[in-house]
Protein backbone atom coordinates (compact mmCIF):
# COMPACT_ATOMS: atom_id res chain seq x y z
CA UNK A 1 0.00 0.00 0.00
CA UNK A 2 1.09 3.61 -0.51
CA UNK A 3 1.88 5.83 2.36
CA UNK A 4 -0.52 8.10 1.51
CA UNK A 5 -3.36 6.05 0.89
CA UNK A 6 -2.35 4.34 4.41
CA UNK A 7 -3.00 7.75 6.08
CA UNK A 8 -5.63 8.81 4.15
CA UNK A 9 -7.87 5.60 4.43
CA UNK A 10 -6.46 4.35 8.10
CA UNK A 11 -9.28 3.87 11.00
CA UNK A 12 -9.21 3.45 14.55
CA UNK A 13 -10.50 -0.06 15.06
CA UNK A 14 -11.80 -1.08 18.34
CA UNK A 15 -13.52 -4.30 17.18
CA UNK A 16 -11.14 -7.10 16.38
CA UNK A 17 -11.94 -10.89 15.01
CA UNK A 18 -10.86 -13.90 17.14
CA UNK A 19 -8.08 -13.85 14.94
CA UNK A 20 -3.97 -14.27 15.64
CA UNK A 21 -1.62 -11.91 13.72
CA UNK A 22 0.76 -13.98 12.03
CA UNK A 23 4.50 -13.71 13.88
CA UNK A 24 6.03 -11.44 10.54
CA UNK A 25 3.38 -9.17 10.42
CA UNK A 26 3.85 -8.92 14.45
CA UNK A 27 8.22 -8.47 14.21
CA UNK A 28 7.37 -5.72 10.57
CA UNK A 29 5.39 -3.43 13.13
CA UNK A 30 7.50 -3.65 16.26
CA UNK A 31 10.10 -2.67 13.71
CA UNK A 32 8.48 0.03 12.32
CA UNK A 33 8.67 1.52 15.76
CA UNK A 34 11.82 0.50 16.13
CA UNK A 35 12.74 2.31 13.23
CA UNK A 36 11.22 5.58 13.55
CA UNK A 37 13.24 8.41 13.85
CA UNK A 38 14.23 9.65 17.03
CA UNK A 39 15.33 13.31 18.39
CA UNK A 40 19.42 12.83 18.75
CA UNK A 41 18.80 9.21 18.22
CA UNK A 42 18.09 9.09 21.92
CA UNK A 43 14.82 6.66 21.43
CA UNK A 44 13.68 6.95 24.74
CA UNK A 45 11.32 4.43 24.17
CA UNK A 46 10.58 0.83 24.94
CA UNK A 47 7.61 -1.28 23.17
CA UNK A 48 6.25 -4.59 25.19
CA UNK A 49 4.47 -7.17 22.77
CA UNK A 50 1.80 -8.98 24.69
CA UNK A 51 -0.47 -11.44 22.94
CA UNK A 52 -1.35 -14.11 25.83
CA UNK A 53 -5.11 -13.51 26.04
CA UNK A 54 -5.36 -13.50 30.35
CA UNK A 55 -2.44 -10.42 29.70
CA UNK A 56 -4.34 -8.42 27.06
CA UNK A 57 -7.77 -9.20 29.14
CA UNK A 58 -6.19 -7.61 32.40
CA UNK A 59 -4.57 -4.53 29.68
CA UNK A 60 -8.16 -3.99 29.29
CA UNK A 61 -9.55 -4.24 32.58
CA UNK A 62 -6.40 -1.25 34.17
CA UNK A 63 -7.04 0.85 30.53
CA UNK A 64 -10.54 3.13 31.25
CA UNK A 65 -10.29 4.12 27.47
CA UNK A 66 -9.27 0.89 25.99
CA UNK A 67 -11.49 -2.78 27.50
CA UNK A 68 -11.40 -3.16 23.40
CA UNK A 69 -7.72 -4.42 24.37
CA UNK A 70 -9.00 -7.56 25.80
CA UNK A 71 -10.58 -8.70 22.55
CA UNK A 72 -7.20 -7.90 20.19
CA UNK A 73 -4.62 -10.55 18.85
CA UNK A 74 -1.87 -8.23 20.85
CA UNK A 75 -0.95 -4.94 22.12
CA UNK A 76 1.94 -2.87 21.93
CA UNK A 77 2.17 -1.30 25.36
CA UNK A 78 4.56 2.11 24.76
CA UNK A 79 7.23 2.88 27.63
CA UNK A 80 9.05 5.97 27.58
CA UNK A 81 12.14 7.49 29.64
CA UNK A 82 12.44 10.80 31.03
CA UNK A 83 13.47 12.62 28.00
CA UNK A 84 12.04 16.00 26.68
CA UNK A 85 11.88 13.88 23.22
CA UNK A 86 10.07 10.77 24.66
CA UNK A 87 6.41 12.08 23.71
CA UNK A 88 7.17 13.25 20.39
CA UNK A 89 9.32 10.20 19.72
CA UNK A 90 6.55 7.96 21.36
CA UNK A 91 4.29 8.94 19.17
CA UNK A 92 6.23 9.19 15.88
CA UNK A 93 6.74 5.48 16.66
CA UNK A 94 3.20 4.43 17.31
CA UNK A 95 1.63 6.02 14.11
CA UNK A 96 4.83 4.23 12.21
CA UNK A 97 3.17 1.07 14.10
CA UNK A 98 -0.53 2.02 13.22
CA UNK A 99 0.34 2.58 9.60
CA UNK A 100 2.66 -0.59 9.41
CA UNK A 101 -0.67 -2.34 10.83
CA UNK A 102 -2.92 -0.96 8.40
CA UNK A 103 -0.95 -2.20 5.61
CA UNK A 104 -0.97 -5.81 6.48
CA UNK A 105 -5.22 -5.64 6.84
CA UNK A 106 -4.41 -5.42 10.56
CA UNK A 107 -6.43 -2.45 12.82
CA UNK A 108 -5.46 -0.64 15.60
CA UNK A 109 -5.90 2.32 17.88
CA UNK A 110 -4.38 4.08 20.46
CA UNK A 111 -5.03 3.79 24.16
CA UNK A 112 -4.50 6.00 27.15
CA UNK A 113 -1.86 8.78 27.40
CA UNK A 114 -0.15 8.57 30.57
CA UNK A 115 -1.74 7.52 33.57
CA UNK A 116 -1.54 4.06 33.03
CA UNK A 117 0.69 3.41 36.27
CA UNK A 118 -1.74 0.33 37.10
CA UNK A 119 0.40 -1.51 34.18
CA UNK A 120 3.23 -1.27 35.58
CA UNK A 121 3.21 -4.07 38.09
CA UNK A 122 1.77 -6.47 35.59
CA UNK A 123 4.19 -6.16 33.44
CA UNK A 124 7.11 -5.92 35.43
CA UNK A 125 8.08 -2.10 34.26
CA UNK A 126 10.59 -0.31 36.59
CA UNK A 127 9.51 2.91 38.92
CA UNK A 128 11.15 5.54 36.87
CA UNK A 129 9.66 4.74 33.66
CA UNK A 130 6.19 5.96 32.12
CA UNK A 131 3.59 3.70 30.61
CA UNK A 132 2.45 6.37 28.04
CA UNK A 133 0.25 4.33 25.78
CA UNK A 134 -1.37 0.65 24.48
CA UNK A 135 -1.92 0.09 20.99
CA UNK A 136 -3.87 -2.73 20.32
CA UNK A 137 -3.99 -4.81 16.99
CA UNK A 138 -5.83 -7.38 15.29
CA UNK A 139 -7.97 -8.21 12.09
CA UNK A 140 -11.13 -6.52 12.14
CA UNK A 141 -14.49 -8.08 13.45
CA UNK A 142 -16.33 -5.99 10.38
CA UNK A 143 -15.18 -5.77 7.38
CA UNK A 144 -13.55 -2.32 6.76
CA UNK A 145 -13.15 -0.33 3.53
CA UNK A 146 -11.48 2.43 2.29
CA UNK A 147 -11.45 4.86 5.33
CA UNK A 148 -14.34 8.36 5.15
CA UNK A 149 -12.19 10.85 7.76
CA UNK A 150 -14.51 13.77 8.76
CA UNK A 151 -12.56 16.28 8.37
CA UNK A 152 -12.48 20.48 8.21
CA UNK A 153 -11.68 21.98 5.13
CA UNK A 154 -7.88 22.29 4.07
CA UNK A 155 -8.28 25.46 3.71
CA UNK A 156 -9.69 26.23 7.12
CA UNK A 157 -6.82 24.50 8.96
CA UNK A 158 -3.69 25.25 6.49
CA UNK A 159 -2.19 28.53 5.92
CA UNK A 160 0.42 29.86 3.34
CA UNK A 161 2.73 32.15 4.32
CA UNK A 162 0.76 33.59 7.20
CA UNK A 163 -1.93 32.55 9.48
CA UNK A 164 -4.87 34.79 7.79
CA UNK A 165 -3.95 33.16 4.34
CA UNK A 166 -5.46 30.29 3.38
CA UNK A 167 -3.89 26.84 1.37
CA UNK A 168 -5.91 26.24 -1.50
CA UNK A 169 -7.77 23.11 -0.89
Amino acid sequence: MDVFDAIQTMLAVRAYADKPVAPDAVRRIVEAAWLTGSSMNQQPWRFIVVQERETLRQLGALAKSGPYIAKAALAVVVVIEESPYAVSDASRAIQSMMLAAWDEGIGSNWVGFHGLDAVKPLLGIPDELDVFAIIPFGYPAQPVGKGYKQRKPLDQIAHRERFDQPYPG
